[in-house]
């Protein structure tokens, strides 16, 4: 059943994992993490060792993969996030749709 003038919008698509992982606002989001969270981690983890100056190649590996932790979170989580959210819009565009339907 059409009714007049009513407005029919396009389906709200569920974007990709790696799309909004490697989407700006969430790449910026995590780089942000990764400085501020990663360089905390690295000053509690191996702070004597640099103070010390004993950081050799293993610990200087340890050191590069630190951060990539607080990066990773924060990309898992706000990727999850927002695939959640559109999700969530499809299945309330849905239910308008068939509510609208019976009118």
């Amino acid at each position: 059943m059409t009714t007049e003038g009513a407005r029919s919008y396009p389906p709200v698509e569920i974007p990709g994992w790696f799309e909004v992982a490697l989407s700006g606002a969430v790449v910026r989001r995590a780089s942000g993490f990764l400085l501020v969270v990663g360089g905390i981690l690295i000053a509690i983890n191996h702070g004597d060792a640099l103070v010390q100056g004993d950081v050799d190649g293993n610990r200087l590996v340890k050191m590069i993969l630190t951060p990539l932790v607080p990066y990773m979170v924060s990309t898992l989580s706000s990727v999850s996030a927002i695939r959640a959210t559109a999700k969530a819009q499809q299945a309330r565009d849905a239910a308008f749709h068939r509510s609208s339907e019976g009118d």
